[in-house]
């Protein structure tokens, strides 16, 4: 049941407009966000999207919801197969580096995980599933060993990135790779099954490998189910991969998907963005080595809003650090060493104390409700703080409100996992 007395309002790319959060089911959230393709390290970039969608996630707990999440490892597509070609070694040799150091990067970041990450070579059978489906549905069929997806048989295609169909080629185009460099449309039908090949699964459709495009729509199809509350990626995704993935599973199913579509946008570095081409890609570890803390690095990349670019540079990185220290500061000087001391600790309801705690747990939700803004809701639990200490400098806090504020800023950083670390 959520808690906030107002509502939660999110940027909804399928309606292009700001709506109240309601989910299908009373208090309880099915969400799906987007994970990495593990056939190399993630960079910062790609961190910056998987921790909006880790704060998303962690103040859904904090509303009151019951949350079922989904993060998934793609393992098996035609890069990770091209990197173990590149590196001479098997794909499972790529796909588990990379995967051991996500998992590592987002101890240090503290992101929140699910027990379980289900990858594509653990679901090739639900994509079989949805290919049968979808064949018998009219919207796949085969061609020489590959099965392919038709988008002009269903109905409002492309409706999520808002595609003119009526660009759409009257000659028959097939497009076989499982993704294609740029932020560009294919305009034809796209491969959901590889037949044959180095990398392949004896199945009821013959020996082969499911294409990228059905991976995540069998993962989430198995796992969570045919409809869910909240779709998440970068704003990347807009291009070909989350229509496709809208296509296959209503394609399969008849029923809508997801209601609430978000997508986060780039980190640049030094104004461009990252890429291997460009050479200018960071690394968690590479900020690490140069002396920052992973609060900080967590930090910089939450702090702000995940529709709007950001730019990673080294003056910004200080710049944050020394708010962050501020802020932390500010708190040391309020309660001393008794929020530390008492972390973890349970002393009820901050709101049942009553004084500043409840100043600052509405100055925060006041922000997070708002498309999740971690700098508006930041920023104005830094101005009640601020308030605070000049009052508790003339008149001390009693006792019982110090508590009720201390476990204020607990559950504050339940959310934002950086300011008691």
């Amino acid at each position: 049941m959520p808690r906030s007395r107002n509502p939660l309002l999110l940027t909804n790319t399928m309606s292009r407009k700001k709506e109240r959060f309601v989910p299908r089911s009373h208090g309880r959230v099915d969400l799906f966000t987007c994970g990495p393709s593990i056939y190399r390290d993630p960079h910062l970039g790609n961190y910056r999207t998987f921790l909006y969608e880790d704060v998303l996630h962690r103040y859904l707990v904090y509303l009151g919801y019951e949350v079922h999440r989904l993060i998934n490892y793609t393992d098996v597509e035609d890069k990770a197969i091209d990197e173990a070609r590149r590196r001479r070694t098997d794909i499972w040799s790529v796909t588990g580096s990379a995967a051991r150091r996500f998992e590592d990067d987002a101890r240090i970041l503290r992101m929140l995980l699910p027990a379980f990450i289900p990858r594509s070579s653990t679901s090739v059978d639900q994509a079989v599933h949805l290919i049968n489906l979808l064949i018998s549905r009219g919207h796949a069929y085969w061609y020489t060993e590959d099965v392919f997806y038709d988008p002009l048989t269903f109905d409002g295609f492309g409706r999520l990135y808002g595609l003119d169909m009526t660009r759409w080629p009257e000659k028959k185009r097939r497009f076989r790779r499982d993704t294609y460099p740029g932020q560009r449309w294919n305009r034809g039908d796209f491969i959901l099954w590889h037949g044959g090949g180095e990398v392949a699964w004896d199945t009821a459709i013959g020996r082969g490998r499911p294409a990228w495009n059905v991976q995540d729509p069998a993962m989430i199809t198995k796992h969570l189910g045919y409809r869910i509350d909240i779709s998440c990626g970068g704003v990347d995704n807009l291009y070909r991969h989350h229509d496709y993935t809208i296509a296959v599973i209503e394609g399969a199913s008849g029923e809508e998907f997801c209601p609430y579509w978000l997508h986060g946008a780039h980190l640049l570095a030094d104004g461009e963005k990252m890429s291997k081409k460009k050479g200018n890609i960071v690394y968690p570890r590479t900020i690490l080595e140069e002396g920052y803390s992973p609060g900080d690095i967590r930090f910089y990349l939450i702090y702000g809003h995940y529709r709007k670019r950001m730019n990673l540079t080294r003056e910004r990185l200080d710049s944050r650090a020394r708010m962050l220290r501020g802020f932390r500061d500010r708190l040391r000087r309020i309660f001393g060493g008794f929020l530390d001391a008492e972390e973890g600790k349970n002393h009820g309801s901050a709101l049942q104390g009553g004084g500043p705690a409840v100043g600052i747990l509405r100055a925060f939700e006041q922000g997070m409700n708002d498309d999740l803004d971690v700098k508006s809701a930041f920023d104005k639990v830094g101005r009640e703080l601020e308030k605070i200490e000049r009052e508790h400098a003339r008149i001390p806090l009693p006792e019982q409100r110090k508590r009720a504020l201390a476990d204020a800023v607990r559950r504050i950083d339940g959310v934002l996992q950086v300011i008691l670390l």
